[in-house]
């Protein structure tokens, strides 16, 4: 395995581990601040915006590699 590989992977991995991380720390802050229903959808929505954003543009420039 070559340098090239084993970073694509561990990036794959650590991102996501990263992101699944941050949507724990989401739910902790809409539970201690009892944001509710509604509340925890908002925080979801607009904290999580940040990571579709990147996955968007992560796609995107994938596309027009190719």
């Amino acid at each position: 395995m070559n340098e090239a590989v084993f970073s694509q992977i561990a990036m794959l991995v650590l991102l996501t581990g990263l992101i699944v991380w941050m949507g724990i720390i989401v739910w902790d802050l809409a539970k201690k601040s009892k944001a509710g229903k509604f509340g925890t959808l908002a925080l979801f929505i607009v904290l999580g915006a940040g990571v579709v954003g990147f996955l968007v543009k992560t796609v995107m420039v994938e596309i027009m590699n190719l």
